[in-house]
């Protein structure tokens, strides 16, 4: 087995049941055995930092849609770090593109939701976008109840995630 060389950050909210069982999927499919040299770091997002996002070369954010917006506490995760990260503002406020120091880690998305997941993946990419990270996989956008293949579908995306890393 090589030895880790990449590491793939998961920064996620996953309140419910429902919910956890698709982080659960996409953590056990980045931690799959076809995985060589990545390790695999998850933080709940109102536990991860700056340092965790400098540390990483790669990220997986999970969140559910809570009125029509990512969680709070992804959006909190968000603000605590988005400078100290690379992220940019405009000189009106908005978010910007990213400086110059942006690295284009890749990054991927997955939103569970009753109704509408719109929003909250609306909300997401308008951040990554100004910390200058690249989508390296369709997002994951869940309705509803979460069965089989929503959680093989998740399972896949943390591969995805972590293959990208393997190089």
């Amino acid at each position: 087995m090589s030895s880790v060389s990449r590491h793939l950050l998961v920064v996620q909210h996953a309140p419910t049941p429902t919910v956890r069982r698709l982080a659960d999927a996409v953590v056990a499919g980045a931690r799959d055995d076809a995985i060589e040299g990545v390790e695999v770091v998850v933080r709940e997002a109102l536990e991860a930092n700056a340092e965790d996002v400098l540390a990483a070369d790669g990220y997986l954010l999970g969140t559910p849609a809570n009125f029509g917006y990512m969680s709070g506490a992804l959006k909190h995760f968000f603000d605590t770090i988005f400078l100290q990260a690379g992220g940019a503002l405009a000189d009106d406020g908005s978010g910007g593109s990213a400086s110059s120091s942006g690295t284009k880690k890749p990054w991927g998305l997955w939103v569970h939701g009753r109704y509408d997941t719109t929003g909250a993946v609306r909300s997401v990419e308008s951040i990554v976008g100004a910390l200058g990270w690249r989508r390296a996989a369709d997002h994951l956008t869940v309705l509803g109840d979460v069965a089989a293949p929503e959680t093989d579908r998740a399972h896949t995306l943390g591969a995805t995630l972590a293959a990208t890393l393997m190089g």
